[in-house]
């Protein structure tokens, strides 16, 4: 079976950057940066409001999620300001070289696309992530944008 693994350095990139991914294929989650006590209850919260498969790892993904037939969403290794998110975009990038299947996320590159759902993404954020909300509260585009970009080696 084909999973879709969603690579989040932060708790809510997986709901900001890959709303539609979340809703529509129930991905498993790795978080792969440290998180407060309650960034962690944010997280598990998203189970009750999304079937999802999440899990915690730090630092490295499990060689059993490395599956040749699963699709990763990375963030983008040029596009993303934020440096633990161009640092896994950086591995991405070394995974799709590699032939694995990685789609990359951003909302700064000019692959961006509107949201089909962005009062359902708006309303999961705030529900899920109260912490984060002054995120999306007066930028936009937290909610109304998400952008993926598949790479292709010749």
């Amino acid at each position: 079976m084909q999973e879709h693994v969603i690579i989040a350095p932060h708790a809510d990139d997986e709901c900001i950057y890959c709303y539609e991914i979340l809703i529509t294929k129930k991905p498993i989650i790795i978080y792969t940066e440290p998180m407060s006590k309650e960034r962690q209850q944010e997280a598990l919260s998203l189970k009750n409001h999304v079937e999802i498969k999440a899990q915690f790892f730090l630092n490295n993904i499990p060689s059993h999620i490395l599956n040749p037939d699963s699709i990763f969403y990375m963030p983008d290794p040029y596009f993303e300001k934020h440096f633990a998110h161009r640092a896994w975009g950086a591995i991405g990038e070394s995974m799709a070289r590699k032939g694995m299947n990685v789609i990359f996320y951003s909302l700064d590159a000019p692959y961006i696309h509107e949201v089909m759902n962005p009062g359902g993404k708006n309303e999961l954020l705030d529900k899920v992530y109260p912490s984060q909300k002054s995120l999306w509260e007066w930028e936009k585009k937290y909610v109304l944008f998400e952008g993926y970009s598949k790479w292709i080696f010749k």
